[in-house]
Order: C-alpha cells, then sequence, then structure tokens
C-alpha cells in the first residue's frame, strides 16, 4: 500500500479552512490569527507534514540552503568555526551543508560543483593549502550567489572575507619570545599558498628587525602542514651547527609535536629552545609543558561569517559590497616560553 504524505489540503479539510489561511500559518504569515496558527501548527505536527523544499524553492528562487567547504576536521579549529556559523544561519531558517575537501583541489572544485547542483543560496569556504586557481569560485560570483571566504581567503576576489590578525598575533608571539631572551628564533611556516601563512611570516619577520636581530633564512622553513614532516624539519633545525634556542610555528598541532621531538632529544624546555604555537587548541593548556599561543576567536569567525552572508542575500545585489572582518588575536602565556603565564 502506498503511503499517504500529508499535504496542505489534508490540514485545510481536517480544520474546514482555506488552503491560503493553512499556508499562511505554516510560513509564519502576520496576518493569521494566533489561536488559527496554533490550531495549524498543532494539527501538522499530529500528522506529521513536511514542508516541500523543492516545491518552495522553485517559487522563492531560494533553497534556504548554505554550502561551506572546509579543509580539514583534524584539529579543533574548524569544527568550531562551523558550530559557530551553524548558530547563526540556523537562526535565520538556513540549512547547512558540509563538504569536506581534505586539502585537496580536485575534491574542492568537485564540492563546489556538487554545491552548485544543490542550489544552495550561499557559501562559506575556507580553501586548501592546494588551491592556487579560484575560478571554481568565481563561477558563483557570475550566477549571482554570494561567496564569503574565512580563515583561507582570497585576495584577488572580490567577495566578503573574514579572518584574524594573522601578522599582529605573530609579531606578538615572536617579540615575547625576544623579551624572554630569545635571539635565534626559527619559524615553521605553512605553505606560501595561504594568506594567513604568508602574514605569519611576515609578522615573524618584522619582529625581528623592529628589534635589531638579523633574519637567518636557514631558520625559516615552509612546508606542507602535515606533522611527519613537521617531525623532520624540527630534527633538521636541532641538528644545525648554531640550532636556534627558539621556535615560533604556523600552528599549535606543529608546536605540539615540536615540543615531542625536543623533549625526546633529551632537551629542556624552554631553557634549551622555547616553542609558541598559534591557534590555542584546548590540548594546548594540557599537555607538558604547557604551549604559549596565539588564541583566535574561532567560533566568532564562523558566526562572524555567516552573518555577512546572511547581509549579503538581504542585498538587492548579494555579491556586491563585499566587506573584509579582521579580528583580534591574544598572546596566551604559558610555560613552553619561559614568561609569565596569562592571568586566566
Amino acid at each position: 500500500m502506498k503511503n499517504h504524505q500529508t499535504t496542505i489540503i489534508d490540514i485545510a479539510k481536517t480544520l474546514q479552512l482555506s488552503k491560503s489561511t493553512v499556508s499562511r500559518a505554516l510560513t509564519g504569515h502576520p496576518n493569521v490569527k494566533e489561536k488559527t496558527r496554533q490550531m495549524v501548527l498543532d494539527l501538522a505536527m499530529q500528522l506529521d507534514y513536511q514542508r516541500n523544499q523543492l516545491a518552495i524553492s522553485l517559487l522563492t528562487n531560494r533553497t534556504q540552503t548554505i554550502g561551506i567547504i572546509i579543509p580539514e576536521f583534524l584539529s579543533f579549529f574548524f569544527p568550531k568555526a562551523i558550530i559557530g556559523a551553524q548558530e547563526v544561519l540556523a537562526e535565520a531558517g538556513y540549512n547547512v551543508v558540509i563538504c569536506h575537501s581534505n586539502e585537496s583541489y580536485e575534491t574542492e572544485v568537485a564540492n563546489t560543483k556538487a554545491l552548485l547542483a544543490s542550489r544552495v543560496d550561499g557559501l562559506l569556504v575556507s580553501h586548501t593549502k592546494e588551491t592556487r586557481n579560484f575560478d571554481h569560485f568565481k563561477v558563483f560570483e557570475r550566477k549571482g550567489i554570494p561567496v564569503v571566504f574565512f580563515n583561507r581567503i582570497v585576495e584577488e576576489l572580490k567577495c566578503s572575507k573574514v579572518v584574524v590578525n594573522d601578522y599582529e598575533g605573530a609579531f606578538q608571539a615572536v617579540e615575547h619570545l625576544i623579551k624572554c631572551g630569545k635571539r635565534r628564533i626559527a619559524h615553521l611556516a605553512g605553505p606560501d599558498s595561504l594568506q594567513n601563512s604568508r602574514d605569519r611570516l611576515n609578522g615573524y619577520r618584522d619582529a625581528l628587525q623592529h628589534h635589531q636581530i638579523p633574519i637567518d633564512p636557514t631558520l625559516i622553513i615552509s612546508y606542507d602542514l602535515t606533522l611527519d614532516k613537521a617531525n623532520i624539519y624540527v630534527n633538521h633545525l636541532l641538528n644545525l651547527p648554531q640550532p636556534p634556542d627558539a621556535l615560533f610555528t604556523i600552528n599549535d598541532p606543529t608546536a605540539i609535536e615540536a615540543l615531542k621531538v625536543i623533549k625526546g632529544r633529551g632537551l629542556r624546555i624552554p631553557e634549551d629552545m622555547a616553542v609558541v604555537g598559534f591557534s590555542d587548541d584546548p590540548i594546548s593548556a594540557l599537555i607538558e609543558p604547557s604551549l604559549t599561543t596565539v588564541a583566535q576567536p574561532v567560533g566568532e569567525l564562523g558566526r562572524r561569517a555567516a552573518q555577512l552572508l546572511l547581509t549579503q542575500l538581504a542585498s538587492d545585489e548579494p555579491t556586491h559590497n563585499a566587506e573584509t572582518v579582521i579580528l583580534p588575536t591574544e598572546l596566551i602565556v604559558r610555560a613552553s616560553s619561559g614568561g609569565l603565564p596569562t592571568p586566566s
């Protein structure tokens, strides 16, 4: 026997109301009396009524769906940013489709095609470390679908962006190490394809120059963000004829891997080598020694990105009026750098 799916007509017949009244009650129209609205909603729940989203989207040219593309789920960063974005979007009545590119350019391109086919109303994205061609995002602009980049942004695209002040965070981290008496400060940087990697590298360099410390190119290593490579490069730095006395890393997972290598070599932290990370991963306060790091407002990053997207969706020209939001960072001082701990 074929299952019967409850329709607006079923509810209208049962309550002896017009279809238009039932439709307005289900969509929250202000011209429906509260008593009638509640009666309709109660019956709809009893009958397990499901709105025909396809029909609604054909009428409104909106699917009430937002796509989110992120490059990895291994760290705490992107899940927390997604939670922040979902809070804002759910309150505005939007559903979310999350795509994981796994740091693969090809997968990212496939994700964009799938989301376009699903007719998403907008897109939040943090691109992969491999991405250097952004034509797959330009398609959204041509179709009038707003895109907001967060964390990993693209300067060449005229769309809204939300980032933290990577430069300032890096500058403060390196300046802290200098004030702790360190002079040979190494930097494990991310790929130069990422704007935040370039900004943190610039902050590192400028902090050294500001304090009249020569920049030693042998102490700067850009790598692909994999922990096995981090392990190799930390050992390489320690094997130099004049090893560094401090290390500033692109992120906390890299810094934590560095701590493991340094301790495994029987060196003291921070006396022989101090370490500062970037992100304030929750585990950074729990490891031994606890990690000095640059904290980012990750949840707020996701929320602000979603708010920018909603603002553009409400505009008559949703792909115009791009805006860039830069959120502040905070240096959290712990044992790995030898400075005074930040008050909790």
